[in-house]
């Protein structure tokens, strides 16, 4: 966690990939559920948001609809809206996209409208405890691809250290968490994912697991991959760090790279310019790593981010619970020109998310939001017009638990942007 006074410190709550409920999963799964619900994180204030009036409006223009409902349709246990949906072209113009556990499988379908899930594992998590190989969970949370075949993905990576017997005296789940942004790659337009061994690490902390045990740790969530001129960006969240010589901020910070499909070349915005690298800590050390610096106004992961193809404005979309800066929970959204300054949140859907506290929850929460439109000049779906689909999970409760009985949502939007 990064040095500040007491006073200028904030608890938020931050959460992962969410594994099957304890109602509806079994294994090491039903052990930790309600734990990654409640991520206690001492955080700072989100960043101050560029000045008003805002550079988008987005307005909800038809009811909701259901893409996936995992009773239904899911393959197995494990097939559970529990990530953002990401979505390309394959080189036969079919659409493939990713938003479900961490045994990865795709929805497959001409058009984002015709999608059903192909029960073909394209990337498996092999629950090892050795934390130096980074394959203990993992989910494919982006991708890009330039011609449909070969496809670049990151993965976040959970490495469960309190399901590891000896790896973590604290025995609990949020007490040794430990999160890293790795890399797979497919060269059959996502029908399979493959890893290095040990995984290209893109983001992570610069110290090994055992370290700083007692809180969560690392990097994790990364949103979508987007594109502008020749370089590909993506925003990733950190809990930050403490460490002589390179204290690292909480927060969001912006990663960019001119080739995704070579994963050491992602670099972070540092307030002067993409200079900061977080390698693999368990095959180098670097004495005073260069730090990021947090962007936006973000009180967790960013879900999705798009640019608007009139206007050239970056959209993000994400959740926020009730509390300073926001009046109530839900979906919002906020508007740059540069993707490091945003302009303040505006509510786009209220309602309780994972932030929330699912015992007082009146209605199945909403989470991992992020926006996509089925008309998108892109290959990777990261522009949209004047009209996209916010497209989230629907997540039922019983009781305070959070189940696996969950639906894939989206719901059409309209986009204005002022020039």
């Amino acid at each position: 966690m990064a040095a500040m006074g007491v006073a200028d410190r904030i608890i938020r709550e931050w959460p992962s990939p969410l594994p099957p409920s304890p109602a509806k999963g079994g294994g090491r799964t039903s052990r930790f559920a309600c734990a990654a619900l409640l991520i206690l994180t001492v955080l700072p204030l989100p960043a101050r948001a560029a000045s008003d009036p805002p550079l988008s409006a987005l307005t909800l223009v038809g009811p909701p609809t259901i893409v996936f409902k995992a009773g239904r349709d899911a393959c197995d246990g494990a097939d559970v809206p529990d990530a953002p949906a990401r979505a390309f072209r394959d080189a036969s113009g079919a659409v493939a996209v990713f938003g479900l556990h961490y045994r990865n499988r795709a929805l497959r379908g001409p058009n984002l409208g015709q999608l059903k899930l192909d029960c073909t594992v394209v990337l498996d998590s092999g629950e090892k405890s050795d934390p130096a190989l980074y394959d203990d969970r993992s989910w494919i949370t982006a991708t890009w691809t330039e011609d449909g075949s070969h496809v670049a993905a990151l993965l976040h990576h959970e490495y469960q250290a309190n399901e590891h017997p000896g790896r973590c005296p604290a025995g609990t789940y949020m007490a040794c968490w430990y999160n890293t942004i790795t890399a797979a790659a497919s060269a059959d337009g996502g029908r399979s994912f493959t890893r290095k061994a040990p995984p290209v690490v893109v983001a992570g902390a610069p110290f090994r697991q055992e370290v700083d045990q007692g809180r969560h740790r690392g990097f994790f969530n990364p949103s979508n991959i987007v594109a502008d001129g020749r370089w590909r960006y993506f925003l990733a969240s950190t809990t930050g760090w403490t460490r002589p010589g390179s204290d690292q901020e909480a927060g969001v910070c912006l990663f960019r790279s001119d080739e995704p499909a070579d994963p050491a070349r992602w670099r972070a915005w540092t307030g002067t310019g993409f200079g900061a690298a977080f390698p693999d800590p368990y095959l180098a050390t670097r004495p005073n790593p260069a730090t990021c610096r947090p962007v936006g106004p973000f009180p967790g992961p960013v879900g999705a981010v798009v640019r608007h193809r009139g206007s050239g404005a970056w959209i993000a979309v994400f959740m926020a619970k009730a509390g300073e800066g926001f009046p109530r929970s839900g979906f919002y959204w906020t508007s740059s020109r540069d993707l490091i300054t945003w302009d303040s949140p505006r509510l786009l859907v209220e309602g309780a998310t994972l932030y929330d506290d699912p015992c007082t929850a009146a209605a199945p929460l909403i989470a991992y939001p992020s926006l996509l439109d089925p008309d998108a000049k892109g290959r990777n779906f990261d522009d949209v017009g004047d009209t996209a689909l916010l497209t989230y999970a629907s997540l039922r409760i019983e009781g305070c638990t959070i189940t696996s009985d969950r639906d894939l949502i989206r719901r059409p939007v309209a986009i204005r942007v002022w020039p």
